[in-house]
């Protein structure tokens, strides 16, 4: 089986930097899993790798899709896995650097995600949406995305109805186009999974620095052309944590103290969920990278694990 590498972790752990001095001694190219680097235009607020920060590495999956698009898991694993090829054959390593989990998941445990990912918040949404209009107009909803589900599921069955709105959402598909194998296969890679971590008190420390930097450089006007452009809440790309907030904050519905808190809140809040789902990622190495003296000493000793794996 041919071998890749997945270097991830926690927002702001410092990910890019460390996968660009690895690729290069590895002769690798790097493939982010990033739902929001994915877009054209939001650089400043997904933290988007610069050319110069590349160092002549090259990248894939950065900057491809218009920011009105919707983009899911299942483009994601397409795209991923042509590029893994397209790597291979060109004599390099493929190299899987970001923090969205289930882009990684996709390819690491090639499974029928319509079974194992889940988006709580449009959960929560569309369990209001039915207080507020009723259970028939939600089960309305799957009409023109699902009309299988919408025939063999009943309006009254809301917890189903969710479950199939929200397949639609992560995937792109309706749910009755996946079969009933397993939740997980085994990958046609074989691969070995980096984690890198460091104290809490840390990370925290490093986001907040993060959003205070992101402030600094621009982000609210980024946003503002953003906007300009026609771009809402309402598009996919703009419900990323740092946009969505900055949005509200441009329509005075946030001060701009309360915006900066709760971008910091919420990303500490998805740092939370990230570490929650690595640790069930099994035959993973954990990577305290607070034991290191320097970044050249973490880059030796991730080159070494991958070589001995």
């Amino acid at each position: 089986m041919r071998k890749i590498l997945v270097i991830t972790g926690p927002t702001a752990v410092g990910k890019s930097k460390l996968a660009v001095l690895v690729a290069k001694d590895l002769c690798g190219e790097i493939i982010s899993c990033d739902s929001m680097q994915i877009y054209k235009k939001l650089n400043i607020g997904s933290a988007k790798i610069t050319r110069e920060e590349m160092e002549g590495v090259k990248h894939h999956l950065i900057d491809i899709i218009s920011p009105f698009n919707s983009f899911n898991a299942s483009n994601f694993k397409d795209l991923c896995t042509l590029k893994i090829e397209e790597t291979f054959q060109s004599g390099k390593i493929p190299i899987l650097t970001g923090g969205t989990m289930m882009y990684i998941d996709s390819i690491i445990k090639d499974y029928d995600f319509t079974k194992a990912c889940r988006d709580d918040e449009y959960r929560s949404y569309l369990v209001n949406l039915a207080d507020e209009k009723g259970r028939e107009y939600v089960h309305s909803l799957l009409k023109e995305k699902d009309n299988v589900s919408y025939d063999l599921i009943p309006y009254n069955n809301l917890k189903r109805v969710i479950r199939a709105l929200e397949v639609y959402k992560l995937t792109g598909k309706p749910i009755s186009e996946f079969n009933k194998k397993g939740e997980q296969n085994l990958s046609v890679y074989d691969h070995v999974y980096i984690i890198l971590n460091m104290s809490r008190e840390r990370l925290y420390s490093r986001i907040n620095e993060r959003i205070d930097k992101m402030l600094q450089d621009g982000l609210i006007d980024e946003v503002k052309e953003l906007k300009k452009s026609g771009l809402s809440v309402l598009n996919q790309s703009m419900q990323g944590i740092g946009y969505k907030e900055v949005l509200d904050y441009l329509d005075e519905k946030l001060s701009y103290e309360a915006m900066v808190e709760l971008i910091k809140k919420r990303s500490r809040n998805y740092a939370k969920r990230q570490l929650t789902w690595f640790r069930r990622v099994k035959n993973s190495l954990w990577i305290d990278i607070e034991k290191y003296d320097n970044i050249y000493e973490l880059k030796k000793e991730i080159i070494n694990l991958y070589n001995i794996s």
